[in-house]
């Protein structure tokens, strides 16, 4: 087992970037939208702030503490509105749960999880959907934790140990039960699925080539359409490719993803799409030498749709509606709580519309050129797939 252990509340009753170097995005938001949540820059210190998204307009609660967060504490919201923090010290993982209570601040604790070898080693995975649990990965040398750190009966619950070094995390169902996360072992990355419904259970989810790395990044319950990083079709070098849970059709890396001297990260998906993944709209941040800017993609169109972003976007963060409209947080000393709302319509014939959005100076429109020809490379058949129609 990794080398953590649990230590309990004594009080429970007072109601980066990734392995990869994948970017992180600077808010967390609930699966469903409702909230959202970050730390907000106070001079020169931090503090946890809420903000609720499903009202008519979105507003932010402050839940500064008796002192200030470090710049690495993380902060999650949760379904009922609670924000749950993430604190280091001394090589223990601290959380409790924050809520606002008139003009303060309302903290639970709900007990630490001792790892004083790898003490920067452990983070929470994304949003879990329903929002009533949060979860946590602690790296080890030669395993991986998983934990249950709120939402259980008696604080942090050891759920499963993984064999290799996890790291990502994507949701795959609506009931927050399949689980995949990329496993580093014997020199390469494989997506794997653990299943929570049957004792933290660890199968095959992703193999493309025996000796690519090949990880998950993005998924969509309703569509099974997943977003994909693998350097199978040109090792050494990973490329963004996509492909359909439980589908025999093969995993596609689209020409026109590939953005020269930029980093590409998918960040959301548009939901509700049931039997047409092809049409999903993807949201998609781009880190270029000029700053960084949202871009737009649909499996069925062979372009790229650069938009400028807000100004003061929480880079990386954002969600869509099932219409399939782009909602963007940003935060500017005029406007500190605002979400900016983008329509990218669906074209048939990859024309670009009036709707459309320029990219900042420096960005292109990315034209792809005639698909080349591939060898088809399946999307092994995940756990999943009994619960996606295609």
């Amino acid at each position: 087992m990794t080398a953590c252990a649990i230590e309990p509340s004594a009080d429970r009753g007072n109601g980066g970037p990734e392995n990869d170097g994948t970017p992180r995005p600077a808010c967390a938001i609930t699966a469903e939208g409702a909230y959202a949540a970050r730390l907000a820059p106070a001079g020169d210190s931090w503090y946890p702030e809420r903000w609720t998204l499903d009202g008519p307009e979105p507003y932010a609660v402050p839940l500064p503490g008796d002192q200030p967060e470090e710049p690495g504490t993380e902060v999650q919201p949760m379904a009922d509105g609670r924000v749950l923090v993430h604190r280091v010290a001394a090589g223990r993982h601290l959380f409790a749960l924050l809520y606002p209570t008139g003009p303060g601040t309302g903290e639970q604790p709900l007990g630490a999880i001792e790892c004083p070898d790898d003490a920067g080693r452990l983070r929470l995975l994304p949003p879990a959907p329903g929002g009533e649990r949060a979860y946590a990965l602690a790296v080890g040398p030669r395993s991986t934790a998983l934990w249950q750190v709120a939402g259980g009966a008696s604080g942090p619950e050891h759920l499963a140990e993984i064999p290799g070094r996890c790291s990502g995390g994507v949701w795959l169902d609506r009931e927050g039960r399949m689980l995949a996360v990329d496993r580093e072992t014997g020199g390469c990355t494989k997506a794997v699925v653990v299943d929570l419904g049957c004792g933290g259970e660890v199968s095959p989810l992703l193999q493309i080539a025996a000796d690519s790395d090949d990880r998950m990044l993005l998924a969509d319950p309703d569509s099974g359409l997943v977003l994909i990083r693998s350097d199978a079709p040109s090792p050494g070098r990973a490329r963004l490719g996509w492909g359909v849970l439980g589908s025999t059709l093969p995993v596609r890396f689209p020409e026109c993803l590939r953005l020269p001297d930029c980093a590409v990260t998918p960040f959301a998906v548009q939901p509700g799409q049931m039997l047409t993944p092809e049409r999903c709209a993807v949201a998609l941040r781009v880190d270029g030498a000029r700053g960084s800017w949202v871009a737009v993609w649909r499996p069925a169109e062979r372009r790229v749709r650069h938009l400028a972003a807000p100004e003061g976007w929480l880079t990386g963060a954002g969600l869509w509606t099932a219409g399939g409209e782009l909602r963007l947080p940003y935060a500017t000393r005029e406007s500190p709580c605002g979400v900016a709302r983008l329509t990218v319509p669906f074209t048939e014939d990859e024309e670009a519309d009036g709707a459309e959005r320029r990219a900042p100076a420096g960005a292109t429109e990315a034209e792809a050129p005639d698909p080349s020809p591939s060898r088809p490379v399946p999307l092994q058949q995940a756990p999943l797939a009994r619960l996606v129609t295609n």
